[in-house]
């Protein structure tokens, strides 16, 4: 036997629980559940526990829309977040409509019921539930493992080699030599944080990354919640942040050697007279063709001032029995090696989809307004912005899709799906975005039109207007009523445009 709800969401972390508050709030009338592969809420913020994990974003704009950030600091750490996910689920009930240990292995979809039906792992156990609508809220990358380059020699070293989303609980760093491999967000935490406990941190790099300083408190935040109520204070600070956010990544792409040449002046500004800061922290590429990183109070460049931690720039030749041996010939000795070499990414959890009896092969479709995929029926995924805060898109996402359902209710249809009529509509890789983990699972992930609704926003302004206010009967997405048909070219009623 089966359970039945009206909504599956796959994930109890900050897209999931959002979801929950989104359904509650716009349809009341929907049974839901909140299916969580691991045994705690919080996603990305309960799996990583490496030294001084926090946001990479403010959390004006990374925090829910409804549910106002009251901690002191902007940029929080870790445990912070979690404890912000897991008030806000309890603050609504939504605590109570997660089932824990319960990870998505397939669902299926059938025309004939519009109903998708989900296989899911239960420890040893196969358990099956059915759904009008899949709400995928699972994240965009794997959780059991994160991605490590092959490098030569990896069993020689005799030290420690630990991967930050695996961090061991018992690893003690405490006067040792440590060498962080990566130049990501990751990196720029673990280093002035390792730096504190650890003989030395060196980060070797391949390639240098963007950084930019700045106070893990927001001034104007504190002069306006003294002043205003908290809704309101929050929500000025948040339109703040996105506002400066939005122009920003725009100077950056009207302007990108001015705003290169801004960055980097304030890099050297923090940095000791003479320090190379072509050779560690000048990119190849342009700003916001990948994610800045942010270095919170300034605290890289402050254990760098004092000696505390190192940048080595270079490829690897190879791992040795006592650390690393650079291509230019260095070799760097090490107690503990920490490969923050990235993630890899992965599409709802892992879980495969079929409609119909056909694979759904995400690589050929549309993504249509940044969350539903072309002809997959009444599912809805969360991806957030590569440019701002993920919140910022998951909100959007979590009341358009209330708005969906609220539209099949109001028509007496039962199926939803965004269909692609133009056969010459020009396709593009799903986002114009340089990293390595985003380089190296380019070929399974959807694609974009280049025309509206097809087309993918980094823009939160743009997607407010569209999946706040714009209308859900845009001539793309279709509504129908049971078929035996396929999904793929339904017999649906379609709107004028």
């Amino acid at each position: 036997m089966s359970e039945h709800f009206d909504v599956l969401v796959v994930g109890a972390g900050l897209s999931g629980v959002g979801a929950g508050y989104w359904l509650q709030k716009h349809c009341p009338q929907k049974s839901y559940a909140i299916l969580e592969g691991r045994a705690r809420m919080g996603g990305t913020w309960d799996l990583f526990r490496y030294p001084g994990i926090r946001s990479d974003s403010d959390m004006f704009t990374l925090g829910y829309s409804f549910k106002p950030w009251t901690d002191p600091k902007a940029i929080a750490d870790g445990p912070s977040i979690l404890r912000y996910i897991n008030d806000t689920a309890r603050e609504y009930g939504i605590d109570q409509r997660i089932r824990y240990g319960q990870r998505v292995a397939s669902a299926s979809f059938s025309s004939a019921d519009a109903r998708w039906t989900v296989q899911v792992d239960k420890g040893a156990e196969r358990v099956v539930y059915t759904c009008d609508f899949l709400y995928m809220c699972s994240g965009y990358y794997r959780y059991e493992s994160g991605y490590t380059p092959d490098f030569a020699g990896m069993g020689d070293f005799r030290g420690a080699l630990v991967h930050p989303q695996a961090w061991p609980e018992n690893l003690d760093y405490s006067g040792k030599r440590v060498i962080v491999i990566g130049s990501g967000a990751t990196a720029m935490t673990l280093v002035p944080e390792m730096a504190k406990k650890a003989a030395h941190v060196t980060m070797v790099q391949r390639s240098p990354t963007y950084v930019v300083a700045r106070p893990s408190r927001d001034a104007v935040a504190d002069f306006l919640r003294a002043k205003l109520p908290a809704k309101l204070a929050y929500s000025l600070v948040r339109w703040k942040n996105v506002g400066f956010g939005m122009y920003f990544y725009n100077l950056c792409k009207r302007n990108p050697q001015k705003v290169k040449d801004y960055l980097l002046g304030l890099v050297r500004q923090q940095l000791p007279a003479g320090y190379d800061v072509g050779r560690d922290f000048t990119p190849r590429y342009n700003p916001w063709d990948q994610r800045l990183c942010l270095i919170t109070d300034g605290d890289l460049f402050t254990a760098i001032k004092e000696g505390r931690a190192s940048i080595a720039t270079d490829t690897i030749d190879r791992f040795t029995e006592n650390g690393l041996k650079l291509t230019g010939g260095q070799e760097i000795e090490a107690d503990v090696v920490v490969v923050a070499t990235g993630l890899f990414l992965q599409q709802f959890g892992g879980a495969q989809l079929t409609v119909d009896g056909r694979k759904v092969e995400l690589s050929k479709t549309l993504n249509y307004k940044g969350m539903m995929f072309s002809d997959v029926p009444n599912l809805a995924a969360t991806f957030g912005y590569t440019n701002a805060s993920w919140t910022l898109k998951a909100d959007l996402i979590g009341e358009y899709v209330c708005r969906i359902l609220n539209t099949m209710d109001a028509k007496g249809k039962k199926i939803a799906v965004a269909h692609n009529d133009d056969p010459n509509l020009p396709v593009e890789n799903f986002v114009d975005f340089s990293s390595g983990y985003f380089q190296r699972a380019v070929d399974t992930l959807p694609k974009q039109g280049a025309k509206k609704p097809w087309r993918l926003h980094q823009n939160y302004a743009k997607d407010m207007l569209a999946l706040r206010f714009g209308a859900i009967e845009d001539g793309v997405l279709r509504f129908a009523d049971p078929s035996p048909q396929s999904t793929r070219a339904p017999d649906t009623e379609k709107a004028a445009a």
